[in-house]
């Protein structure tokens, strides 16, 4: 996959804009970042969304930017002469294709039934926008029809919002999501551009999933351990797990037998995805300790943790 397109799934949610003021392009770029989501296809569906991306790709070139509703050659070359990174059709036009690909800019063609997938293939896509995703029958459909096409990822658009998304997200061939409600043209018309960050953390974090699964204790040894958790049963009722390294006091508390990382113990986060989450905190400076990271068998990270401690205690993100 593309290097741009491969950044985006990282992201999990590019948000579709329609600019109606140019003035307010850069401002809600900016709102974007703030609210942790640097990426946003601005659409050719009025006349200044070109010059709106010229402006976004100048001020904020971190900003993952595309160009959706391209439905012309002429377009396409307006769009990358603009500066976006990548660009989004709402069907298959093979001309408008086969076009951007000669230009050398990756391509997500709208696609909703087989022989739209297979045409896709054709130009040697391996990610195809999903659209109009609910109204074509959501998730289930998508899933019927993804299938026999195994290399085939998809970017769902029209219908998504915060009561959706993680259920999308969560089949492995959804690659991300297109949206609007963050950016709702209210909140845009109005010039509300701290609403609009807020609702970008929400969406954030909503895709995210930030949960506290345990916390570890470390403790001198087996005996003591095993004294510590009996101690927080008799206490507060809570069963009793023993385990080759640790016993759990319920589901929440860890005793370590011997101590691990981190001075006090540890703390472990559980994600939706780690990929996404790991790429999240980095866009951030935050680093991590890659030695503790832990793949399952197709080769996708599940656990790591972060590089330094809170207050004694080392961070672990893991998968739900």
């Amino acid at each position: 996959m593309h290097p741009i397109l491969e950044e985006i799934g990282k992201i999990g949610i590019v948000p579709v804009i329609k600019i109606d003021d140019v003035e307010k392009a850069v401002p809600l770029a900016r709102a974007l970042v703030a609210g942790g989501i640097p990426c946003a296809e601005v659409t050719f569906r009025t006349k200044e969304g070109e010059e709106a991306i010229r402006r976004i790709a100048r001020e904020l070139p971190q900003v993952l930017l595309g160009a959706g509703t391209i439905t012309t050659q002429e377009q396409v070359d307006q769009a990358i002469a603009a500066g976006a990174k990548f660009i989004v059709s709402p069907g298959l036009n093979p001309k408008i294709v086969a076009y951007a690909c000669k230009k050398g800019i990756p391509i997500t063609p709208g696609c909703s039934n087989p022989s739209d997938i297979e045409a896709a293939l054709e130009f040697g896509l391996d990610l195809v926008k999903f659209f109009p995703a609910e109204q074509a029958g959501g998730l289930d459909y998508i899933k019927a029809i993804a299938a026999p096409y195994t290399n085939v990822k998809f970017m769902p658009t029209g219908g998504i919002n915060a009561g959706n998304i993680t259920t999308y997200l969560a089949f492995e061939k959804i690659h991300a999501c297109g949206g609007s409600w963050m950016v709702n043209a209210a909140l845009l018309d109005a010039g509300d551009f701290d609403n609009i960050t807020a609702l970008c953390k929400e969406a954030v974090n909503t895709v995210l999933g930030f949960e506290l699964k345990h916390i570890g204790i470390n403790e001198a040894g087996d005996e003591a351990a095993a004294r510590s958790a009996a101690l927080l049963a008799k206490l507060f009722g809570f069963p009793v797990k023993d385990g080759s390294s640790s016993v759990f006091a319920g589901s929440h508390i860890e005793i370590m037998k011997q101590a691990g990382l981190g001075k006090h113990g540890h703390i472990a986060i559980g994600v939706n995805s780690v990929v996404r989450a790991m790429a999240h905190f980095e866009r951030q400076g935050v680093q991590f300790n890659q030695e503790t990271l832990r793949k399952d068998a197709k080769g996708k990270p599940f656990f790591i943790y972060f590089k330094d401690e809170i207050s004694g205690f080392a961070i672990h993100l893991i998968q739900k």
